[in-house]
């Protein structure tokens, strides 16, 4: 009897793993897969910025939607590599066209894991064109288990959180905002 609680209780921790594993922490929360996109997102402590500035755009609806989508979502730290006074000018209600087209060049119309990306960058022969909903062009690429996305001015962002599953698509979470060609 013993033995037997003991592996019940071993077989409830693991399952209880698993489902924590399905769970990642983003920003000190735990991002749910049966959760969109901005609901999971407005969770994340590592991503004000970038929630401001997608209800200052009026993106919520959008990226709420069905999708599918894969969004680059680069990190408050990765706002702040902006020289100073980008987001606080970009969040201005007469910036909201760039604040846009910035923002929907992080969104891909697709379910993107990082290894359909590997796979993308290795049958291109190491550089995959990543077509945005903005229309910008980036370059995805990896090294060893790291994808990196190159916007059109050469900057390179690496995802340091990659695969956070959606309800409505895929984040991989960002070091460095991806610009389009200014």
């Amino acid at each position: 009897m013993k033995l037997s609680l003991t592996a019940a209780a071993a077989s409830l921790l693991m399952l209880f793993g698993v489902a924590h594993a399905e769970n990642p922490m983003v920003g000190g929360a735990p991002m749910y897969a049966d959760k969109n996109i901005v609901e999971n997102a407005v969770n994340s402590k590592d991503h004000t910025t970038l929630v401001a500035a997608v209800q200052a755009a009026g993106l919520v609806e959008t990226l709420s939607g069905a999708g599918p989508f894969t969004v680059f979502a680069p990190t408050n730290t990765a706002f702040e590599k902006l020289p100073e006074g980008t987001v606080e000018n970009l969040l201005k209600p007469e910036n909201k066209d760039q604040l846009t087209k910035i923002l929907t060049c992080h969104v891909v119309s697709a379910d993107a894991m990082a290894k359909d990306i590997m796979k993308m960058v290795d049958d291109d022969k190491g550089a995959h064109p990543v077509r945005t909903v903005g229309g910008c062009t980036f370059t995805a690429k990896y090294e060893g288990d790291k994808v990196m996305i190159e916007d059109e001015n050469g900057s390179v962002a690496t995802v340091t959180t990659a695969d956070v599953d959606q309800s409505n698509g895929v984040i991989h979470v960002i070091d460095t905002v991806l610009l389009p060609k200014m």
